[in-house]
């Protein structure tokens, strides 16, 4: 068993199985991880740009865009570098860096999408109240708490794992997250605190979809009383309904595999599952609105026939 003075690297072994065919997937990686951060980064742009987008909806969109550029630049950078090493390994300090990125974007993602919902329900439930009730001053407001909310918790949990002594340095997964890295821990090291805290955070997080789940089924009852309501539903709340499906499925997919399945499943598709939330929703959340919102799409198409001719 390593001694806690000499475990400064983890070694990530759930990448060996991948090594036979590392240039195929550093590639395809490359080539998927530029998609991301290409169809991000225009969306943003174009948000960013045009001031005829510098509503409620669009800058909630732009803030879930930043987002999956935050994440995913926390994966795939590292990920592209341990494809081309002999050695994939990572400092005890960057792990902890790596498990804050991603819980604190995941997260980020459900609190965002909380706020887009409750953005939703004041538009469709109360419209004549719409303007004055997500002012700019209470956009900034909600934009920051889903920002800080987790950095600052994470911060926290962060914080409880470094002070934990380490009996193990190996973790069966591509990349570092929190609940392993606690499981590495010496079993006399864990304390109350965090446990404590890890129930606090997901308490904190269940009552988010609680409230996206209270916000829909009163955005369902008004828009069965109107046709006009029932529009304003397809266009602007049925992409945020997919993106939250979506996300909500590969996370809690993910949960549940880490704390209850089965190790016996191959390698590959234990990977899979460990990073469907960094594969799936930074690339179909920038397509699906792109494509469903009158108002990008027009944009898009705009700046495209203006780009040929």
């Amino acid at each position: 068993m390593d001694n806690v003075s000499t475990v400064r690297l983890f070694f990530l072994t759930g990448i060996n199985e991948t090594m036979d065919y590392k240039i195929a997937i550093f590639s395809f990686t490359l080539l998927y991880y530029c998609v991301i951060f290409f169809l991000n980064s225009s969306l943003i742009l174009i948000i960013v740009l045009d001031e005829n987008l510098h509503e409620p909806m669009y800058i909630l969109l732009c803030s879930v865009c930043m987002n999956a550029l935050y994440g995913t630049t926390g994966f795939y950078p590292k990920f592209l570098l341990d494809l081309l090493s002999f050695s994939q390994e990572i400092s005890y300090e960057g792990c902890l860096i790596q498990a804050f990125v991603m819980y604190s974007f995941a997260c980020c993602e459900l609190s965002i999408l909380a706020v887009m919902a409750y953005d939703r329900y004041l538009a469709i439930c109360h419209p004549l109240h719409y303007h004055s009730s997500m002012s700019k001053r209470r956009l900034s407001q909600l934009v920051s708490f889903s920002w800080l909310t987790p950095f600052c918790i994470f911060s926290i949990n962060i914080f409880l794992s470094s002070r934990l002594e380490m009996c193990g340095s190996k973790i069966d997964k591509l990349l570092c997250v929190n609940w392993i890295i606690v499981k590495l821990a010496c079993s006399d090291s864990v304390t109350i605190s965090n446990h404590l805290f890890s129930y606090v955070t997901i308490l904190i997080y269940v009552s988010h979809g609680f409230f996206i789940f209270w916000t829909y089924m009163h955005l369902i009852k008004t828009c069965a009383r109107s046709k006009d309501d029932r529009v304003k539903f397809m266009q602007t709340c049925v992409p945020h309904l997919i993106s939250l499906i979506t996300f909500m499925v590969v996370i809690l997919f993910e949960l549940m595999y880490m704390r209850f399945g089965s190790k016996d499943l191959p390698q590959s598709l234990q990977n899979f599952i460990a990073i469907e939330f960094l594969l799936f929703p930074p690339v179909m959340n920038p397509l699906i609105y792109g494509f469903k919102l009158t108002k990008i799409r027009n944009r898009i198409l705009g700046l495209f026939f203006v780009g040929i001719q």
